[in-house]
């Protein structure tokens, strides 16, 4: 029988892989968590909470994504819905519209009032749009 040479955590396989990669090591390229130590709003609503608490796996897994694959995400409902114009477009950007929504709603509490503003306007935007292109179609 040969002998091995090396330290043993150096060797490598016989097929030439590493050696699986601890469990507690976390990918250099992912983003920190943002600072505090809980998603919650102090004293808000009990809808608030619900919500809050509901939309806490979703919002971790959009933020462990790339900065830019949510805005391509949005940027394809719209395109979309100017693709596909009537009922089909509509429902696109009802789409748009709710996932805005349910963005403004969560930040809304750390927004100043010219944030919230445009949060609002660009809501009601998308919706005139889209129910002209339901009248349209």
């Amino acid at each position: 029988m040969a002998k091995k040479s090396g330290h043993p955590n150096r060797r490598r396989s016989a097929a030439g892989h590493r050696p699986p990669a601890t469990p507690n090591r976390t990918p250099a390229r992912e983003r920190p968590l943002p600072a505090g130590d809980t998603f919650a709003t102090p004293d808000a609503s009990p809808l608030r909470r619900s919500l809050e608490r509901g939309s806490a796996v979703v919002l971790m897994f959009l933020h462990r994504l790339p900065r830019w694959v949510p805005f391509v995400l949005m940027l394809g409902l719209l395109a979309a819905a100017l693709l596909l114009q009537g009922v089909l477009g509509a429902v696109f950007l009802g789409i748009l519209a709710l996932l805005l929504s349910w963005l403004a709603f969560l930040s809304w509490p750390n927004l100043s009032a010219g944030h919230r503003g445009f949060r609002v306007v660009s809501i009601a935007v998308v919706l005139a749009f889209a129910a002209y292109s339901v009248i349209q179609g």
